[in-house]
């Protein structure tokens, strides 16, 4: 029998469980946006609610590959780069790419979690966890996001709770 996994992030704690059959298996810091909870169009807030995971993005990527617009870049992420582009937010490793379940809060309209391009990602590893910082989406550190991209598949429930 196959295990069903769930995630849920707690924009309060700023932590993201992987469940197992009712079980936390692991359980990570994660920083959300600077902007708080919220879903409408351009407001970079994060999303609340029920999702899943619509698509996984650079699973043959090497850790800290930079991607823009869903693609790789070719470049790895290094503080040259970082140097050359301050105050960007830097999408890396890997994109689970959510997508709303709860028409008219998080789903279709000006409230489309999957339209407002948001993700589960990598992020530079001097970036601050565990406290609110990103652009709405849910950023990681770059080797948990990998290993998280490893253990779940398109359709995996995603909870973002308070």
């Amino acid at each position: 029998m196959v295990s069903t996994v769930e995630l849920s992030i707690s924009l309060t704690r700023q932590t993201l469980q992987v469940i197992r059959e009712e079980h936390v298996e692991r359980e990570f810091l994660v920083s959300t946006s600077r902007y708080g909870p919220g879903e409408q169009q351009g407001s970079l807030c994060t999303p609340r609610g029920r999702h899943v995971i619509r698509a996984r993005i650079g699973g043959q990527l090497p850790v800290g590959a930079v991607l823009r617009g869903r693609r790789p870049t070719g470049a790895v992420y290094s503080p040259e780069l970082q140097r050359q582009s301050p105050g960007r937010d830097w999408i890396l490793s890997r994109i689970l790419w959510l997508s709303g379940l709860e028409p008219g809060r998080n789903r279709l309209g000006s409230v489309d979690t999957m339209r407002r391009y948001i993700y589960i990602h990598g992020t530079p590893d001097q970036e601050p966890m565990g406290v609110p910082f990103s652009h709405g989406c849910i950023r990681m550190r770059n080797t948990d996001v990998c290993w998280l991209f490893d253990a779940v598949v398109p359709g995996t429930l995603v909870n973002l709770v308070p």
